[in-house]
């Protein structure tokens, strides 16, 4: 999760600076809070595209982990989408309490998350195949794949 923070903050990142180019670095309510749509809108359309593309983003390839639907050779845009949405359960919980506790401290924040990002995590083990809620509500599941064999090269004459 923490590889893939670090590749999604330079995809927003890029994405921040086409939205300022494009408002002409303005700051008005309406543009903050356009700023926040477009990078929920970012987001959504780097985790669906790579989902439904190849299975896996490029953290996910680098932990050999792949998104499936079983009957499916590629998982189906629907089901990327509703994934993604889903999926915020991992933070949306804590950034409510944030909100309707008033924390702001960083201290209190990171807390308020650790402890979303735990219990979600908690939900595989409440399930006997060990998936995700959000996967199991979307009908999708992440597979291992095996480790690539190094190619071996015959010895020297």
């Amino acid at each position: 999760m923490v590889y893939e923070g670090l590749l999604l903050a330079a995809v927003e990142m890029f994405a921040v600076g086409l939205y300022l180019l494009a408002s002409g670095n303005r700051h008005t309510p309406a543009l903050d809070h356009g700023l926040k749509f477009f990078l929920f809108l970012v987001t959504a359309a780097y985790f669906i595209y790579f989902w439904t593309d190849s299975g896996h983003t490029l953290a996910m390839k680098t932990w050999r982990i792949k998104l499936v639907k079983v009957g499916y050779a590629r998982v189906p845009v629907r089901s990327a989408g509703i994934r993604f949405l889903l999926a915020w359960g991992w933070f949306l919980p804590a950034l409510v309490v944030c909100y309707a506790f008033k924390l702001t401290g960083k201290g209190e924040v990171s807390a308020a998350i650790a402890i979303g990002v735990a219990a979600w995590a908690m939900t595989a083990l409440l399930d006997k195949d060990r998936q995700f809620l959000h996967d199991k509500l979307a009908g999708t599941r992440l597979i291992s794949l095996p480790k690539r064999q190094g190619r071996v090269t015959p010895p020297p004459a």
